[in-house]
């Protein structure tokens, strides 16, 4: 190659990789995570984010100390209350929540069931539930499910896949026999962010209920669910909150909802006195209304050290880099796989999207099995869609290029 031609694509993109993390104001984070050996792109930070490397020092304090040493103690010292106070901290950090109206509490599944059945009124004009037709399955199963229970009606939104729901696909189906409609902050496909704040007016001038799955933006996305009036939201915390697998997930319930919707699952830790142990059930008229048994209390820990990261960093500087990364990836895809035919499945302006980037391609399947061995991890999702799930405070440039280059690399070989 002489002085005068262009270098290579993969070069320059590299070369630019490296320029932004020297300038990465947040780069230091990226030592607070557990080394993955053999791992030489971690692309999956949208479905399980990475341990830190303060968490088996916390876990092992934990058997030693906390649930070792003081045993049962430790329910009335610290453990009773950490639903509450774990739930206010995201609330504060992620979500744009004053405290007491976040708790952290079952599964994802368990607590969209429960805020979604609490939802449905007694009102019997009021009789349809909106859900997109392509939202997560846990999504769309709990709406039919509820809806078999209750005798509603779902009415299915079917927006552009790439861009997700707009406002106008919601107004469209609202109406006076409206009770609560169902969405997902970030697309789990394509990566698609949803006007929050619109679509909860829209919504609100209909005379129903808001709520928002929060799964792929909590860590990631900033949001005012107090201002934009948000009326319900659940969110996992294994994604971009780096709980681990399986972590509980939490529940959001505006305080002027408290103590008028009812959740279907009463257990006793949700009564309004605890250890009265009554003849008969009289929920909690705050937050932990929510709650029904025992809390997974050893499944909260590991997610305490990445909301101390966010807080450090602050939701608004991950958000710019979360925006940066998925900026780079875009180019190094137009650069790179646009030439082998591989679609760009995500909005290409960063504001209307969230943390990850989705492309296409019929062989992709095949290509995420032969990326794995390589040590480059992204996920594949049904039909054709590699996800490119870039976690910002654990995901460098160089590491997102690394993972743009080995897919060009392994459809070249696969081909």
């Amino acid at each position: 190659m002489t002085a005068h031609e262009p270098r290579p694509a993969a070069d320059a993109l590299l070369d630019l990789a490296a320029a932004l993390d020297a300038a990465d104001p947040l780069g230091a984070h990226l030592d607070a995570f557990v080394d993955a050996p053999g791992v030489h792109a971690y692309l999956d930070g949208n479905s399980l984010g990475r341990p830190l490397r303060v968490v088996p020092e916390r876990l092992a304090s934990f058997a030693r100390e906390d649930w070792g040493t003081r045993l049962i103690r430790s329910w009335d010292e610290q453990w009773m209350a950490l639903p509450m106070e774990l739930g206010d901290r995201i609330g504060a950090i992620a979500l744009g929540a004053a405290p007491g109206q976040t708790v952290v509490a079952d599964s994802t599944s368990v607590l969209i069931y429960k805020l979604l059945r609490a939802a449905i009124p007694r009102d019997p004009a009021r009789t349809e539930i909106v859900m997109e037709r392509g939202n997560f399955p846990t999504d769309r199963f709990l709406v039919e499910g509820v809806a078999a229970e209750t005798g509603t009606t779902i009415r299915w939104i079917d927006p552009d896949p790439v861009h997700g729901v707009q406002v106008a696909d919601v107004v469209a189906v609202l109406s006076e026999r409206t009770a609560v409609v169902s969405l997902s902050h970030v697309d789990y496909r394509s990566g698609a962010l949803a006007d929050m704040r619109a679509i909860t007016a829209a919504v609100h001038d209909a005379g129903a209920l808001m709520m928002w799955d929060l799964c792929h933006s909590a860590g990631v996305v900033p949001m005012q669910l107090d201002e934009w009036g948000v009326d319900l939201a659940v969110g996992c915390t294994y994604k971009y909150l780096n709980g681990g697998p399986g972590s509980p997930a939490f529940a959001y319930l505006r305080r002027s909802l408290q103590g008028v919707l009812r959740q279907p699952i009463q257990g006793w830790w949700s009564a309004a006195d605890i250890f009265a142990m009554g003849p008969e059930y009289v929920p909690a008229s705050d937050i932990r209304q929510l709650l029904s048994g025992t809390p997974p209390v050893t499944s909260m820990l590991a997610m305490q050290g990445m909301l101390d990261l966010i807080e450090q960093a602050t939701i608004a500087a991950v958000r710019e880099k979360s925006q940066a990364l998925t900026d780079l990836a875009i180019r190094a895809y137009d650069e790179v796989l646009v030439p082998l035919g591989v679609r760009l499945l995500s909005p290409r302006d960063a504001a209307a999207r969230g943390g990850h980037v989705t492309i296409g391609h019929p062989d992709f399947r095949a290509v995420t099995q032969r990326l794995w061995a390589d040590g480059i991890i992204p996920d594949f999702r049904f039909p054709d869609g590699i996800r490119l799930g870039l976690s910002p405070l654990s995901t460098s440039y160089s590491e997102t290029v690394r993972g743009v280059l080995a897919v060009r690399d392994a459809l070249q070989q696969h081909g």
